[in-house]
């Protein structure tokens, strides 16, 4: 994708086709720790809108949302929300989004329609994270076309490992096929409970596999970071001093180090 050569926007998509892997949890609360440095926006692409709730906004607040992007040519700048914290902004999902696999079969570009919606918008931020849906479809298809590279959250329980396999193949294709750019940005480790010799096994395999792709930081389980999402905040926001929080502090600043040296 072109972009204008003073300005570097790093496009994440964060996916894994396994549903209940705190993949929703990493982006609300990773897109926060970022906007405390950077410009920041979420685009929420998960039909269930659990990004755009977690981040404070309201269902008859979000408007056409991402759904107007890929299937209403809407212009993209009169889809953005501000979330509740400073320098963040969300492209929201709402319950239409559900449907949008289907309505986009026939489209012409099929796969390059969320690109073609978020060019008007790299030179408004300088990270864009991606929520995909917990499926391989034509939705986390787009976002894998427009993105540069895909942050894997990993929960620490039992069969963990056997999805991101078919998760990497995927990438591969996608890279072949549409986007010559896309690689795999690392792997984070999420619901990590010291208590459980469980997780600390899966971390080993994990780490053992993947190397140094699996970030150092781990994400823990931490009653307040589910708390922080009902609450319709992140939770470096709602427990500044939680374990959960500073975990995910810790993740912001260890993926902005990894960013810089690519350049």
């Amino acid at each position: 994708m072109s972009k204008p050569s003073s300005h570097t926007v790093h496009i994440i998509a964060i996916a894994n086709q396994k549903g209940g892997v705190g993949k929703t949890t990493t982006s609300l609360n990773l897109a926060a720790a970022l906007a405390r440095r950077k410009r920041v926006l979420l685009v929420d692409l998960d039909p269930q809108g659990n990004a755009s709730t977690g981040l404070g906004l309201e269902y008859d607040e979000r408007g056409r949302g991402t759904y107007g992007a890929l299937l209403e040519d809407e212009p993209a700048e009169t889809l953005l929300r501000k979330s509740v914290v400073p320098k963040l902004d969300v492209m929201p999902a709402n319950a239409d989004l559900a449907g949008a696999e289907l309505e986009m079969i026939d489209q012409d570009r099929r796969e390059y329609r969320l690109r073609d919606a978020l060019q008007p918008l790299l030179h408004r931020y300088d990270i864009i994270l991606i929520d995909c849906p917990p499926s391989l479809g034509l939705l986390t298809l787009n976002a894998l076309v427009v993105a540069q590279s895909v942050l894997v959250p990993l929960q620490c329980e039992f069969f963990a490992l056997e999805g991101i396999s078919q998760l990497v193949r995927s990438i591969e294709r996608v890279r072949l096929a549409f986007n010559a750019d896309l690689h795999l940005e690392g792997i984070v480790l999420t619901m990590f409970d010291t208590r459980n010799n469980l997780s600390t096994l899966v971390a080993e395999d994990a780490r053992g596999f993947f190397g140094e792709q699996v970030f150092k930081t781990v994400i823990p389980r931490n009653i307040r970071i589910s708390e922080a999402q009902s609450h319709g905040q992140p939770v470096l926001d709602y427990a500044r001093s939680s374990t959960g929080a500073q975990a995910y502090e810790a993740l912001g600043a260890e993926l902005l180090k990894r960013l810089k040296k690519k350049g």
